[in-house]
């Protein structure tokens, strides 16, 4: 059976994450949601890798969601069963749903994103998992920090780890992992990896998803102008002083 070449950075990353958040553990049944991208197809090799070299053991199974618009997922099928990954595709109607619900000219990317996690939240539910792996990463993070400081008027970025309100523990294995990283994991192994153009919103009259593209120029500016601003950004995710801020709660006084 094939196995993934990870460079020593990159599963050291990983697996103090893993470490130091408590992401995995004993017994654990983990669902990971593979959209076939770099990040996902990144993120399913390292459970992997993990899952051989753990002191404990826990099981994972990649699930595609299929919007139902006749996607052809063999590709994946085959890529999971060279590599012994337990994989299902989950048929949703997700994408009928969006032509009924979603108005012309719209921004379809949120309702996608929401749309697809309920379904991988259903199908854990359905299927006895207790944690869902998702596959973002630090640039998607920061990211979000930014997005919410700067359009919402809200400081909050992704978790490695929350519980939602039905129980589940929701992961996020990479979330201290440069984009790069992920890039270059796919790259360093062939792997084949799919973009946009298996998003269900290409084949609507959209608006582009103006406010991530301005938000990844806004940091990738950022960076040359100070070339190691994120590494500082990701260790103030480390060191909150929120009682410095204008929340009346949080103040010590």
């Amino acid at each position: 059976m094939k196995r993934a070449e990870f460079t020593k950075k990159l599963i050291k990353q990983i697996a103090k994450t893993n470490v130091h958040f408590e992401l995995l553990g004993p017994n654990d049944k983990v669902l990971v949601g593979l959209s076939g991208g770099k990040d996902s197809l990144t993120l399913v090799h390292a459970l992997k890798h993990i899952q051989r070299v753990a002191p404990y053991e826990f099981s994972f199974k990649a699930v595609t969601i299929s919007y139902g618009m006749g996607e052809d997922y063999s590709f994946l099928h085959r890529h999971c069963e060279e590599y012994g990954i337990d994989y299902e595709v989950y048929e949703t109607e997700i994408f009928d749903i969006a032509k009924e619900k979603i108005r012309q000219n719209s921004s379809y990317c949120s309702f996608f994103s929401r749309m697809r996690r309920g379904a991988l939240y259903t199908y854990a539910l359905q299927n006895g998992f207790n944690k869902v792996a998702l596959g973002h990463h630090l640039d998607d993070a920061i990211e979000s920090f930014f997005m919410n400081m700067l359009y919402n008027g809200t400081m909050r970025s992704m978790p490695p780890i929350y519980k939602t309100k039905k129980g589940l523990y929701v992961i996020r294995p990479l979330i201290e992992v440069r984009e790069a990283q992920t890039r270059g994991f796919v790259e360093r192994n062939n792997f084949l990896a799919i973009g946009d153009e298996m998003c269900p919103a290409m084949r609507f009259d959209i608006k582009e998803p103006y406010v991530r593209e301005n938000m990844k120029a806004f940091i990738k500016d950022l960076e040359k102008r100070f070339p190691e601003a994120l590494k500082y950004i990701r260790a103030s995710f480390y060191h909150i002083h929120d009682d410095t801020f204008f929340d009346k709660a949080r103040l010590s006084v």
